[in-house]
This record gives C-alpha cells, sequence and structure tokens, in this order.
C-alpha cells in the first residue's frame, strides 16, 4: 500500500513570530523554520504503518519554495521512501494547495493520504477536508487512533463529545491530531542517507493545477497585548470583582 503523506514548512514552534513593520505578513528574514508539528506526526504514523507491514511505500510532498527541500530530507531521515516538491514561491490559500494534493494524488494513486489536521501559521484546518471533497476520498479528521485492515482503515477521531470511530474505504484521507502518536527523532546515518533518496521537483503549470488566488491579505497585525491576571483571596471577593469590575453577573 502506498501511503502520500503531504508537509507545510512553518515558521519553528519555539520562536516568537514577529510582523513586518509595513503590516504586510509574517516577517521570516533569519527565522528558523521547521516541519509543521501535526505533519510530523502525519510521518510518524505512515512509518509505523511501514513498520507493521501494511504500507509498502511511502510519497512525501510539499508546496513551498525550493528551501522547502529542507523538510522534505527531514521526513526522508524519518522514514519516508522519496519526496515530491511542488515548487511555488508565493503564499497560497487552502483551496490551491488542495488542487495541487489532488494533481499529486492523481498522479500518484495512493491507497492512503495522511495530512496534519491543521498548520501552526494559519491554522485553518482546511486543507484536509478540502482534499477529500475534490478527490471523492472518505475522510477521517482529528485521527487519534488509525488502524488498516480488509481494504479499510478505521479512524478514531477526537470529537467535542469524546471519541468517535469511523470506517473508511480506501482509498482514504486522514488528519492527525495531537495525541495520535509522538514522532521520534531522525538518527544521524538516516540523515546521511535521506541525501540520496529521490527528491522530484514539479511546477503548479505541470501539474495542470491553476493557484490564482480570489483572497488578499489586506493587513496583518501582532494580537493585542492582554492584561495580568490577579488572585483574590476569598470567593466573596472574586464574586464582587466579577460584579462591578468585570460586571459579568
Amino acid at each position: 500500500m502506498k501511503v502520500l503523506v503531504a508537509v507545510k514548512r512553518v515558521v519553528d514552534y519555539n520562536v516568537k513570530v514577529r510582523v513586518k513593520p509595513d503590516n504586510s505578513g509574517v516577517d521570516l528574514a533569519n527565522v528558523k523554520m521547521s516541519m509543521n508539528p501535526f505533519c510530523e506526526i502525519a510521518v510518524e504514523e505512515a512509518v509505523r504503518l511501514k513498520e507493521k507491514g501494511v504500507a509498502s511505500e511511502i510519497v512525501v510532498v510539499t508546496i513551498g519554495a525550493t528551501a522547502a527541500q529542507e523538510q522534505l530530507r527531514t521526513a526522508l531521515a524519518l522514514g519516508a521512501d522519496r519526496a515530491i516538491l511542488v515548487e511555488h514561491n508565493d503564499e497560497l490559500g487552502s483551496l490551491a494547495v488542495a488542487k495541487l494534493l489532488k494533481a499529486v494524488v492523481d498522479k500518484e494513486q495512493p491507497q492512503l493520504v495522511i495530512l496534519g489536521k491543521q498548520a501552526i501559521d494559519s491554522d485553518n484546518n482546511q486543507t484536509g477536508q478540502m482534499l477529500a471533497a475534490l478527490t471523492g476520498y472518505g475522510q477521517g479528521t482529528f485521527a487519534s487512533k488509525v488502524e488498516v485492515a480488509d481494504g479499510k482503515v478505521n479512524v478514531t477521531r477526537e470529537i467535542d463529545g469524546g471519541l468517535q470511530t469511523v470506517a473508511l474505504n480506501l482509498p482514504a484521507i486522514v488528519t492527525t491530531d495531537l495525541r495520535l502518536n509522538e514522532p521520534r527523532y531522525a538518527s544521524l546515518p538516516n540523515i546521511m542517507k535521506a541525501k540520496k533518496k529521490p527528491l522530484e521537483t514539479v511546477t503548479p503549470d505541470a501539474l495542470g493545477v491553476s493557484i490564482t488566488s480570489t483572497v488578499k491579505t489586506l493587513k496583518v497585525e501582532t494580537p493585542a497585548a492582554r492584561k495580568a491576571g490577579i488572585k483574590v483571596s476569598s470567593v466573596a471577593e472574586l464574586v464582587d470583582k466579577l460584579k462591578n469590575e468585570a460586571k459579568v453577573i
């Protein structure tokens, strides 16, 4: 079974994000970039499926500039077999990304597509669902457990009321949640081996996909600073402040 994993290059989660002085976007100059944490979970799940003998090949794909090869090499070091870079320098919306991934799915014909449920930069949580709609595949979002057997994938989902398990016919789309697994670290030998694994570069034009965006960013601002909290000495004082200061009761 072939597994396709989509990953994204984002600002490292340890970095404090800064807005450009002209408010046109996020300042990425000299900023550490990493693989999106939810995408790391997706790669780890694919590798575990291969270790169980369920998956025979893992293909990892990303959409971005040439520098995104770094994240693809990381995925290869973690256990992916080959990589595809859809090279494009401009920022793309979720729908454009989903259309490009759909073209890659049509080309590769994977039985299972795994994505992180969201990226920590845009936080949209849209691409997986849009890809499922475009391909017509069944989808299991917010996965905390994935089991593949008898031509189906059973996905345990985290929902507001607890857990829900859905059985999807393959091929299918799965988006990963935090509690699905804990990603491993790449060993030095595997990092060296990853340099020799195949990495294909294609363009949106070569895939026959129009990526014209209908969304325009007008302004990016830093969130307003929150006031520090206070401690109260008694329930009576708390009620008094909620009533007279916050005016919520």
